[in-house]
């Protein structure tokens, strides 16, 4: 699959592919990305490095740009179609590196909601940002928040809701970390069409993310403020 200019990208040289691949990351397209990949590691090139600078960088720009309203939900999601495609490459082989982890997020819409593009967008753009994602998908009752979070060790708890009448459910799911004693343990982002920043602080969140870009970016600067925290302690 070539464009109009026929661009062989096993013949461009290391930088001139890298950008190249964030032009086709831009564009969605799947299978220039897992080539692209493929040939950088094939070069020599460290897992880790072909995600950040190929990778994570590309979506960084696809972020950007549908904050500013330059790209949309379809090109987005596309660009993060693209982007799971060359994370698929690298998975197996992050594993073998232990290439360093930003932090892991468990990600679901609240119980009696089945909406779940917001929250596939979330996920798909943590997961371009080097954070580990799981998705515990739509309808979830609080039990399988607390399960899933004790069981996966994660750092952050993502909810959504798109519905006004499934809102307030976010709170039983604060709520129910107080009792437990583990509200402190984690960061929870909230998110969703009807939701605002006041809904966000009167419910106990510690953020309220418009969008997936913005869920990215705090997700980023509440883990950076963990680990200073845990530095200096």
């Amino acid at each position: 699959m070539a464009d109009e200019d026929d661009i062989i990208l096993s013949e461009l040289d290391d930088e001139e592919l890298v950008l190249q691949m964030h032009d086709d990351l831009y564009d969605g397209l799947k299978e220039e990305i897992e080539e692209g990949v493929r040939i950088l590691l094939d070069r020599g090139w460290a897992p880790y490095d072909v995600l950040t600078k190929a990778l994570v960088a590309g979506m960084t720009i696809v972020g950007a740009d549908f904050r500013d309203g330059i790209l949309f939900v379809p090109e987005v999601l596309l660009a993060a179609n693209a982007m799971k495609a060359g994370m698929a490459i690298l998975k197996p082989l992050l594993a073998e590196t232990g290439a360093p982890k930003v932090g892991k997020m468990v990600i679901g819409t609240v119980k009696g909601d089945i909406h779940d593009i917001g929250k596939n967008l979330v996920g798909m753009m943590m997961e371009g940002a080097g954070f580990e994602v799981v998705d515990i998908g739509i309808n979830n009752p609080v039990e399988n928040y607390i399960a899933a979070l004790e069981r996966e060790e994660a750092d952050i708890l993502g909810m959504s809701a798109l519905l006004t009448t499934t809102m307030p459910y976010m709170k039983v799911v604060i709520d129910t970390m107080k009792e437990k004693g583990m509200r402190d343990d984690y960061i929870v982002l909230v998110g969703g069409a009807p939701l605002n920043e006041e809904f966000g602080k009167a419910i106990g969140a510690d953020a309220y993310c418009r969008d997936a870009a913005v869920a990215v970016q705090t997700a980023k600067d509440f883990i950076s403020r963990k680990h200073n925290k845990l530095a200096a302690g």
